[in-house]
């Protein structure tokens, strides 16, 4: 009789589950599923939370519907709360296990956990599974991937390299080992998480807590198969710069965030859409975004830490750095005095969503007009956004400030510009004017 440890990271699903597939073939008899919690205490370098309330509300809705289909499967999920490093080892001793699978993260911290919890003497097997193309159906390996975003794109669709197909969800699992008691102290939730309740502003153009918007996957596929229904892909182009509503994009991002949804579920019904529906400007430019989040990915893959430099991937000697420490909290508290960038952090406050035009101007807005640390940007956003992801949070600021891979530099948005063309009649303003 063996046991094996399933961690879920930011997999939060059981469709196309390549990790959770790898756990159950592996002749183990028996299975715990388990979800680490991060310390919700800890502070960045600014002082503030790494995680706030709307990501954790987020992360809640997904965990319960986690917990629920594991419960029909059979199993259940424990949830521990500390550092993977000292939670996984103490939980596998408790229920006799050597061994750990999990979905591979190519981040810092995320490869440091995983760097824990094997040097605690658990043997570690890591699945790349977030991706939409597998980096081994690349053209070239993934060390020479393309400095330009554009010659990726163009190289796959040149090579007419598809995603494989999602898996389906599993029928059945292991099952969880009876008999084994887990250390209460794994178990308890800070008072301050276990009692947050949070209801969404009406304002909001991702209302988390609804129904319709609830962050697990059942709610995510639910969601997907509507957008597909209203045949919103015909109109996503046209739509995807304005700065508010529920339909203007698509609102995949928070559920593919956690990992409730899969992207290669999106795009394999997304293409059934295009049989049917036919192709046109904007479900290709569906297609065009996910292969940003992919580039996004396949660049942590080959740079790794240096992404997270000061200078990123920059000459330092052309990029002096920049701190303007209370540039940085006029912005994060909405108090700049430039209309749109204020409202624009008071939603992102309130709400925990932004709009991609307007995270663009913000970001624009702190690293070249306010001489701000992006650094510190890219902190805020990974603190509020319920829709945060490493890959594509860090690729994004490291584009803005030109600490990345782009030829041109970084970029620098005209405020009042994109006012006059995005918010021409003031509504997005008046909708969230300082009250």
């Amino acid at each position: 009789m063996s046991t094996v440890l399933f961690w879920f990271r930011s997999d939060l699903r059981l469709h196309d589950q390549p990790a959770l597939r790898a756990a159950c073939e592996s002749g183990a008899t028996h299975l715990v599923p388990v979800y680490c919690h991060a310390d919700y205490e800890a502070q960045t370098l600014w002082g503030f939370a790494r995680v706030g309330v709307h990501r954790r509300a987020v992360l809640a809705a997904a965990l319960r519907d986690l917990s629920r289909q594991l419960v029909d499967l059979g199993n259940r999920l424990v949830e521990c709360y500390g550092p993977p490093g000292k939670v996984l080892p103490a939980l596998a001793h408790a229920v006799g296990a050597s061994a750990v699978f999990c979905e591979d993260i190519a981040a810092p911290y995320e490869q440091a956990d995983v760097a824990e919890v094997r040097s605690a003497g658990l043997h570690v097997q890591t699945v790349w599974q977030s991706s939409l193309i597998d980096p081994l159906a690349l053209p070239w390996p993934v060390q020479s991937l393309p400095a330009v975003f554009t010659t990726f794109r163009q190289a796959l669709e040149q090579a007419r390299i598809a995603p494989s197909t999602p898996l389906p969800p599993p029928t059945h699992l292991p099952p969880w080992p009876s008999g084994v008691i887990i250390p209460p102290g794994l178990l308890r939730a800070p008072a301050h998480v276990a009692n947050e309740t949070l209801s969404a502003d009406s304002r909001t153009s991702f209302p988390y807590g609804t129904p319709e918007f609830d962050g697990g996957e059942t709610a995510g596929l639910r969601h997907l198969a509507r957008y597909l229904q209203r045949k919103l892909p015909h109109t996503y182009k046209r739509t995807r710069n304005a700065l508010a509503g529920l339909d203007f994009s698509s609102k995949w991002s928070p559920w593919l965030a956690t990992g409730a949804l899969s992207p290669r579920r999106v795009m394999a019904e997304l293409q059934q859409f295009e049989q049917s529906h036919g192709q046109s400007d904007g479900s290709y430019w569906l297609w065009f975004e996910l292969l940003w989040r992919d580039y996004f990915r396949f660049l942590h893959l080959k740079h790794g830490s240096r992404l997270y430099r000061a200078r990123g991937l920059a000459d330092v000697r052309q990029h002096a750095e920049r701190r303007d420490a209370q540039g940085f909290e006029r912005w994060r508290h909405a108090s700049t005095g430039e209309p749109l960038v204020d409202a624009a952090m008071r939603e992102l406050d309130t709400t925990g969503y932004l709009s991609n035009r307007l995270r663009q101007v913000v970001a624009s807005y702190l690293v070249h007009e306010l001489g701000g640390d992006w650094r510190a940007g890219a902190a805020w956003f990974e603190s509020q956004l319920v829709d945060y992801d490493v890959y594509s949070n860090q690729g994004n600021w490291l584009y803005i400030a030109g600490r990345g891979t782009d030829p041109r530099g970084g970029r620098r948005f005209n405020v009042r510009k994109q006012a006059s063309e995005y918010d021409p009649d003031g509504s997005y303003l008046h909708l969230w004017a300082a009250r």
